[in-house]
């Protein structure tokens, strides 16, 4: 019997294909194709044993289907469970307990709330004013501000505070979103690695004001690319996920883990250099091969095998009585 990989895509165009034609002429007994979805049954089987997931953060239907994928014993990259860790105070404090160099954060209560929030009824656990000398003494200056939930480069998500009265100006115009300040790392080299599997890891040499990967091998030593790589590793078994992207700033041969929850990096062949886009098709197609011949249903990682079984063998045992 032939398995089937379904892919989820939006605009991308380069490695969609890419990854279906590496797949498919393999001959594996697997194939890989576009998936295609309309209204779904509370009780509706999923007919991929694995679902690439490269868009559902922006189509909510989407994410509520890899859900119920996951409930029908489906292995969906990344799992979807694991997306409400995705915010960027939760990783400088998962960094920070996993012993891996992150800057220093703090998280600060929005600025502005939706109608309702009444503040002297709705926010009374919230102490004000903010004590921002406290803050700037714990994370220093220059700073960064920036939107915990953000991603994607987005304008007015992350800016550079060089004093107080910078940090909070910026603030009162931060909205709705929520934001953390957080210790401005001067780096000597930036490192953008793509993590699959949660085994490989290809650290890139990147320059994020340029927004540009560079094909060069030798820009880590030995010891500092296998203490990156360490890192890298122990960040994404410790998330779960399976595609992400995991960005590094070095000040004095230290490597500061920046952002690490990118679980839809970009894969496309003009950002990554046709070098490394071969390199991410190649190994995506492995993955995604090995886990349909090999399932590893994520609802175990949630615990819900246990809470099934104890019912199941409850209604065994009230039948039998």
């Amino acid at each position: 019997m032939t398995l089937r990989v379904g892919l989820f895509v939006g605009r991308e165009w380069s490695f969609p294909p890419a990854f279906i034609d590496e797949v498919n002429r393999r001959d594996a007994g697997v194939v890989a194709e576009y998936a295609k979805i309309g209204s779904t049954s509370m009780d509706e089987p999923c007919p991929y044993p694995v679902i690439i997931d490269r868009i559902s953060q922006e189509v909510p239907y989407y994410r509520v289907y890899m859900k119920h994928a996951v409930l029908q014993g489906v292995t969906v990259i990344n799992n979807p469970f694991m997306w409400t860790s995705d915010d960027k105070f939760f990783e400088a404090a998962l960094a920070t307990k996993l012993g891996v160099a992150s800057p220093k954060t703090v998280a600060l209560p929005n600025k502005d709330y939706v109608p309702g929030i009444v503040h002297n009824e709705s926010l009374r656990n919230l102490v004000y004013p903010l004590d921002w000398q406290r803050i700037i003494d714990y994370v220093g200056l220059p700073c960064i501000l920036k939107d915990t939930l953000g991603g994607g480069w987005k304008e007015g998500d992350i800016l550079i505070c060089h004093s107080l009265d910078e940090l909070i100006f910026h603030y009162n115009q931060f909205g709705l979103r929520t934001g953390i300040v957080q210790e401005f790392i001067k780096w000597d080299e930036y490192v953008r690695c793509l993590c699959l599997g949660q085994e490989e890891i290809m650290p890139i040499k990147y320059d994020p004001r340029e927004r540009k990967y560079h094909v060069d091998h030798a820009f880590l030593t030995p010891e500092l690319g296998k203490r990156i790589v360490e890192d890298s590793r122990k960040l994404v078994r410790a998330l779960g996920y399976d595609m992400n992207s995991v960005e590094w700033a070095i000040r004095d041969g230290i490597p500061y883990a920046i952002d690490f929850m990118n679980p839809a990096p970009d894969m496309d062949i003009y950002s990554l250099t046709p070098f490394y886009f071969e390199w991410v098709v190649k190994h995506m197609a492995d993955m995604a091969i090995r886990l349909a011949k090999q399932p590893r249903p994520q609802f175990k990682e949630l615990r819900w095998d246990t809470f099934m079984t104890v019912n199941r063998d409850r209604a065994e045992h009230d039948t039998l009585s």
